[in-house]
């Protein structure tokens, strides 16, 4: 043996025990993400795209409506979530550990008739079916702008108006078969009904107090507590992605389009939904108590102890990410 292989043999085996740690520092950290598939939950969506270079992975889990998340939460199957303010609030008032990070959609509903039902305004909703999801913010968005016309509802027959319970993916087609005379329907599927010719606008429902709708991205308590440092990296992800997709509204066409929708929905679906809705960041504590004092007059949600924002909104991490990125 020369006098340079003990030497040798020393840096191989510290470079056998230096490839492992170094392998492992680079493994990403997972985060599970629950999401809704509709235009304005775009950015969002995109993170699974762009948080490798936090060295996160972002593991997405498409729902059909955003109560069917908690579930998932209490579970342990989901980090973070983008859902209606209403479900959000639900889950919180029920027990489900979550807590409001960021807003991250605003907008997003319309009230839209059957093309040839002569309906015009909400107070010609009178006699006829309207569909609407249960436990979603378009069921509340209509309830209040059902009262301000001066109309009562039920889910049976007797009322001004009979509400129908169908998920998003029914209305549309409930809808164009005239099983329902009207429908507060999410984006793009909205926009949809219009340029496919059997829907025509009634009315955005933004009139009341909610004014428009804020969709919100919520957080484990565990991850937000246990996970500070992913955490805090998934939300200088998440306001990255949003701000691209205000910058670049060709990028997060062509990403809902062709990733979300897989070419189910056209460029004037697309650019339509988002003149009713925006990519945004923020939320107020305001908003959060006035649309949990709508859902306990309405009955929806059937909270066991209705929440105070103060109380699970946690914007901390926001405002970092917010000030690190230079964004307003």
């Amino acid at each position: 043996m020369t006098h340079n292989q003990p030497k040798l043999a020393c840096l191989a085996l510290a470079f056998a025990f230096a490839t492992p740690l170094a392998a492992q520092a680079q493994t990403p950290d997972v985060v599970r993400l629950g999401n809704l598939k509709f235009a304005h939950y775009g950015a969002v969506s995109y993170m699974k795209e762009a948080c490798g270079k936090y060295n996160l992975k972002v593991e997405e889990r498409m729902f059909a409506k955003g109560p069917d998340i908690m579930p998932a939460i209490v579970a342990g199957e989901i980090d973070i979530a983008a859902l209606a303010s209403d479900g959000a609030i639900s889950g919180r008032a029920n027990g489900v550990p979550i807590y409001t990070v960021a807003g991250f959609a605003k907008g997003g509903a319309r009230i839209v008739a059957g093309i040839d039902t002569g309906i015009k305004s909400i107070a010609d909703l009178k006699g006829k079916k309207v569909g609407v999801t249960r436990g979603g913010a378009h069921e509340l968005l209509l309830y209040a702008e059902l009262e301000k016309a001066g109309l009562s509802w039920s889910d049976k027959p007797g009322k001004d108006v009979q509400i129908v319970f169908l998920a998003f993916a029914d209305l549309n087609q409930a809808l164009a078969a005239k099983q329902i005379d009207a429908m507060n329907q999410s984006e793009p599927q909205s926009s949809q009904a219009i340029n496919k010719k059997f829907g025509v606008e009634i009315m955005k429902p933004y009139t009341t107090k909610m004014g428009e709708p804020v969709r919100l991205l919520v957080m484990t308590e565990k991850m937000y507590g246990e996970k500070k440092d992913v955490a805090q990296r998934l939300m200088k992800c998440f306001v990255e992605t949003t701000a691209l997709f205000n910058s670049d509204p060709n990028l997060a066409e062509k990403y809902v389009r062709e990733s979300m929708f897989k070419g189910q929905i056209t460029s004037q679906d697309f650019r339509d939904a988002m003149d009713n809705a925006d990519y945004t960041y923020d939320v107020t504590l305001e908003h959060i108590d006035v649309t949990t004092d709508f859902m306990q007059k309405y009955g929806v949600g059937r909270m066991q102890k209705p929440p105070k924002a103060a109380e699970w909104v946690k914007l901390d991490l926001l405002q970092k990410a917010k000030t690190e990125l230079k964004v307003k």
